[in-house]
């Protein structure tokens, strides 16, 4: 009697999971036409010799690999990691101090404040740049409104670090809220009874439990600092190239051998970010 009550346990369980793979379906057929499809294609143009997607004259060749070379490939790629370290510093900073904040206060409904933090990335991306380049121009509507002579800073550095730091802050922000909010409220008054002064139990207890917020957060800062394109394009007025610039114009001029190398180089990085993410965090609680 008691093994078939279990069976009539267990047998919906296994219909709606059921259900749910049929769901993911279409799902998998998406990522295997659009991103595993297009990865496969890079890695063959990496050992192929040819202008443009051409069958005829195609010969094996790993010449495309002097690219990795370059000078100008070499000072693209410092830019990137320049450029996305600071800015990860930075939204590590103001990410945990708006996270924490939000943490201790009294609002009632704390998620609905992270999703006003989050709403403006809803918007498409390329309108946000170029709103923003607007902004950081010498007459714009902040400085007409104020009656006040603006400065512009397009083509600096502190444009393209400042408009990343815009773009990438809320991507910081959650992750660390979730593992805060995972802290058991009992560790804090223990601190305290144990003789914790409130900056020691922020710095030996709050960050290190909360390290695995950081750590994902970070790498979701970093990554898109470091393949993006557009930020350093538009705000950098083209002065300043980074790795995602080249890759670019690699294939805008056709140039796909060179750029495929260049794209699977940068997306090792990101599979071996992604490699530390679930390392660190197994179960991805930090990311929900």
């Amino acid at each position: 009697m008691q093994k078939n009550s279990t069976n009539r346990l267990v047998k919906p369980v296994y219909q709606n999971a059921h259900r749910l793979d049929r769901l993911a379906k279409p799902y998998l057929i998406w990522l295997y036409i659009f991103a595993v499809l297009p990865m496969i294609i890079m890695i063959f143009l990496m050992f192929v010799d040819t202008e443009g997607i051409r069958f005829d004259g195609m010969s094996f060749s790993i010449s495309n690999f002097s690219i990795l070379t370059e000078t100008s490939t070499i000072i693209a790629f410092f830019n990137s990691l320049k450029y996305s370290f600071i800015t990860t510093i930075i939204c590590i900073f103001f990410g945990y101090l708006v996270a924490y904040s939000l943490y201790k206060s009294k609002f009632k409904n704390k998620y609905l404040i992270l999703l006003l933090l989050i709403l403006p990335m809803w918007t498409n991306f390329l309108l946000r740049i170029n709103a923003l380049a607007s902004m950081f121009k010498e007459n714009n509507i902040i400085t007409s409104i104020l009656g006040i002579k603006g400065i512009n800073i397009i083509g600096t550095d502190f444009a393209i670090i400042l408009g990343m730091v815009f773009t990438y802050l809320p991507f910081i922000v959650l992750p660390i809220y979730t593992s805060l909010e995972k802290i058991d409220p009992l560790l804090h008054e223990a601190s305290l009874d144990l003789g914790c002064t409130e900056f020691k139990r922020f710095w030996k207890v709050i960050v290190p439990m909360s390290s695995k917020g950081i750590i994902s957060g970070s790498i979701m800062v970093l990554l898109p600092c470091l393949s993006g394109f557009a930020i350093p394009k538009v705000l950098g007025d083209g002065n300043i190239i980074l790795i995602g610039n080249i890759i670019e114009q690699s294939f805008v001029n056709m140039s796909y051998n060179m750029g495929s190398v260049l794209a699977v180089a940068i997306l090792i990085i990101i599979l071996g970010s992604i490699i530390v993410v679930n390392k660190v965090d197994k179960e991805g609680e930090t990311l929900l």
